[in-house]
């Protein structure tokens, strides 16, 4: 074959040529977020997913610990869309959440974009936003809300799947960490990815997903990575007048936990599990409460939903 028609070859290094990091593959945000992870903040509608990702973007921006308790281990620039809000009631947040840190607006690295409109599934758009990453270089880039940074529909996996590989390719050219802001159903279901509105390729697509649900008052965050362990649930709530913020409220806290939800969340780890899992293993993986969890077994047992086995627990087919 003549050298000018042969095709180029894909890069290819040996395995044990690759840096290998002393811990886990890297964290952004230790617990919650990996380094140059993709991924999403699902919550329904109300459920402070807009400050949440705030709270993300001013510890990155000021290395200061997400939620006043998780160390970012790499601080820099950060770039924020919010489709759904004023710039100014963001800059009101962020300097609310700032102020709990004891950090100012001046210096702080983190900066707004200011367009009308952000259209993922446009090649123009897209060329556009990679030019300001490639100006700005952040650390974090945060996208508010995936509704309206598209028109596509979100329950085509082939449309879904093209708009996010276009995004991986970004997350990998500027080695930055992204965050998608999005929904989940409306009705109720399980709390983890499965609840996503749109897709299940919007799922598989993360590295890290962050997810919020209202208990009551409060709010319960889970987190889930690809390539580390689950941290147990943690519960927050929106506090402060004067400086507003989310807070991690004691994790030990005997709030009452809706059986409802936990038994679709059981469900959920059951379906996905490709063995029996043991009651110890549910506890581990869930976050609930022993006794909690023996209750609600019990009842789903008597339901005939779930079967006892030697290994653990199974859905009852």
């Amino acid at each position: 074959m003549d050298a000018a028609l042969r095709p180029e070859l894909l890069p290819v290094r040996p395995a044990a040529a690759i840096d290998a990091e002393p811990h886990h593959a890297g964290w952004l945000i230790e617990g919650l977020w990996t380094r140059h992870g993709v991924g999403l903040i699902g919550g329904a509608p109300k459920c402070c997913k807009t400050w949440l990702a705030l709270d993300l973007a001013v510890s990155v921006a000021s290395g200061t610990p997400a939620l006043g308790r998780f160390s970012v281990r790499e601080s820099g620039p950060v770039l924020f869309y919010g489709a759904e809000d004023q710039a100014v009631h963001l800059r009101l947040r962020i300097e609310a959440i700032a102020a709990t840190r004891g950090v100012g607006l001046l210096g702080l690295e983190l900066g707004l974009i200011l367009c009308p409109s952000l259209r993922l599934d446009l090649e123009r758009d897209r060329a556009r936003l990679a030019a300001t990453l490639a100006h700005h270089r952040p650390r974090l880039l945060i996208l508010d809300p995936l509704v309206r940074l598209h028109r596509i529909d979100e329950n085509s996996a082939n449309e879904m799947a093209a708009l996010l590989a276009e995004l991986r390719i970004l997350q990998r050219r500027f080695e930055l960490a992204l965050v998608l802001v999005h929904h989940l159903r409306k009705q109720s279901g399980p709390v983890d990815g499965q609840a996503l509105r749109g897709s299940g390729d919007l799922h598989a697509w993360g590295d890290s997903n962050l997810f919020l649900r209202r208990r009551q008052q409060q709010l319960v965050l889970t987190a889930e990575h690809r390539t580390a362990p689950a941290p147990p649930p943690y519960v927050l709530e929106l506090v402060g007048e004067t400086t507003p913020h989310l807070r991690v409220l004691d994790p030990e806290s005997d709030l009452p936990e809706p059986t409802a939800e936990l038994a679709d969340r059981i469900l959920a780890a059951l379906a996905r599990a490709d063995r029996p899992l043991t009651r110890h293993a549910l506890r581990q993986t869930l976050g609930i409460r022993n006794a909690t969890l023996g209750e609600i077994l019990a009842r789903l047992r008597g339901e005939r939903r779930i079967a006892r086995e030697d290994e653990g627990f199974v859905l009852d087919r």
